[in-house]
C-alpha cells in the first residue's frame, strides 16, 4: 500500500556514535592485470559523522566505493575478498553486490559531475521521483511531494518550478545539489559522495559543504566523501583515511592525523598545500608517480618514493595503532621513534 507523504520525513536511521557502515578486507583486481588495484581496504563510519578518503587519483579511492556499491562490471573486475555491514545487513562481496533494494535507500551515492549522472531529457522531478517511487511504493503525486520538499531541503529556491525544468537550465551548484536531493530521497543511513565539489567554484563549494554538515547534524547521517582536497577534509571531516597504491596507509581523527601524521605519503601531501603564512614560499613535492597497477613494488608500495625507505620496505607493513585511533601502515611509525633526526 501506498505510503503517505508524510512517512517520508528524513529522521535519523541509528543511534548517534553506532557503527552504520563497515567494510572489511576488500580487495579486487581488473582481469588481466597482475596486481591487485584495491588491496586489503577496511573503512567503517559511524552514524552521524564523515569520513573523508584521501590520495591522490589513482590511488583506488572512486574504485574501492564503486565495488562496495555493486556498480563495477562483472566482466571487468574480481573481488577476491570483501566483507559489507549496513546496518544489520552483512553482504560477502566475493559472490554478492549491494541488493537493489539496499542501493540508492540505505546506501546513497553522489556522483562528481552531475550532468553525467542526471539525464538531460528528463525533467528535474521526473528523475527524483522515479528514485522515490522504485523504493518506497509511493504514488507519483506523494513522489512527486516529496521531491519539492527534498529541493527545498538542500537549498534550491522555487522548487515548485525547478521540479519541471531540465537540467541544462540549472547551475553546476544546483545540479548537484539536486544530485543530492535525489540521493537523500529514500532517507539513507549511508551517503558516499565522489569528489562532490572538484568542479564547482570556490563559494559554492562552500555552499554544498555546510549542506553536508548541516545534513549530518540533523538527521544523523554517516557521509563517506572522497576527495583530493586536504583543504576540504580540514573544513568537514571527523575522521580521513589516506590511501595509496590501492591500500589505507594511515587513518584516524582528523585533528589526530592533521596535527600528527606519521606516514610519509600524508608528510608529503600535507607539505604540498599552500599556506597563508608561507607567501611566496615554494611548495613541497612528493617525488616520481603513482605507480601502474602492472609496476606495482612489493611490499609498502610507497617505497619508490619514500625518503625514509630501507630494506624491510620490501616487506609489507601491517596497519598498526600508534595512538588511540590512530592506525599507520609504516615500519618506522613512530616516525620520532624511529628516524634520527641530525643538524
Amino acid at each position: 500500500m501506498p505510503k503517505d507523504a508524510k512517512d517520508l520525513q528524513i529522521s535519523p536511521q541509528e543511534p548517534p556514535g553506532s557503527c552504520a557502515m563497515e567494510l572489511a578486507g576488500l580487495s579486487l583486481r581488473f582481469r588481466g592485470q597482475p596486481n591487485d588495484v584495491v588491496d586489503d581496504v577496511s573503512l567503517s563510519a559511524k552514524s552521524g559523522e564523515v569520513l573523508c578518503v584521501v590520495g591522490e587519483s589513482g590511488c583506488g579511492k572512486s574504485v574501492t566505493v564503486m565495488a562496495l556499491m555493486g556498480l563495477l562490471p562483472p566482466d571487468s573486475s574480481i573481488i577476491s575478498s570483501g566483507n559489507l555491514k549496513v546496518g544489520d545487513k552483512e553482504v560477502d562481496l566475493r559472490h554478492d553486490t549491494l541488493p537493489r533494494a539496499m542501493r540508492g535507500s540505505r546506501v546513497a551515492m553522489v556522483f562528481q559531475e552531475p550532468m553525467t549522472s542526471l539525464n538531460p531529457a528528463f525533467r528535474i522531478g521526473d528523475q527524483i521521483c522515479e528514485t522515490i517511487i522504485r523504493h518506497s511504493g509511493v504514488l507519483r503525486r506523494e513522489a512527486l511531494s516529496r521531491a519539492e520538499e527534498m529541493l527545498q531541503r538542500v537549498g534550491i529556491a522555487n522548487p515548485s518550478q525547478r521540479l519541471f525544468e531540465y537540467p541544462h537550465q540549472l547551475s553546476g551548484g544546483m545540479r548537484q545539489r539536486v544530485m543530492i536531493a535525489m540521493a537523500l530521497a529514500n532517507d539513507p543511513q549511508v551517503l558516499i559522495a565522489d569528489e562532490p565539489t572538484t568542479a564547482l567554484d570556490v563559494t559554492i563549494q562552500a555552499q554544498i559543504l555546510d549542506l553536508i554538515r548541516d545534513l549530518r547534524d540533523t538527521t544523523g547521517m554517516s557521509t563517506i566523501m572522497i576527495t583530493h582536497d586536504l583543504g576540504v577534509v580540514a573544513e568537514i571531516a571527523d575522521r580521513v583515511a589516506v590511501m595509496y597504491g590501492g591500500q589505507v596507509v594511515e587513518q584516524g581523527p582528523v585533528r589526530e592525523v592533521f596535527d600528527n601524521p606519521q606516514h610519509p605519503y600524508t608528510i608529503g601531501l600535507m607539505s604540498a598545500m599552500p599556506g597563508l603564512d608561507r607567501p611566496g614560499e615554494r611548495l613541497a613535492i612528493v617525488p616520481g608517480t603513482v605507480p601502474t597497477i602492472a609496476n606495482m613494488p612489493e611490499g609498502c608500495r610507497f617505497r619508490t618514493r619514500c625518503a625514509f625507505a630501507a630494506g624491510i620496505c620490501a616487506q609489507r607493513p601491517p596497519l598498526s595503532e600508534i595512538a588511540p585511533q590512530h592506525d599507520v601502515a609504516c615500519h618506522f611509525a613512530p616516525l620520532e621513534d624511529s628516524v634520527e633526526v641530525t643538524g
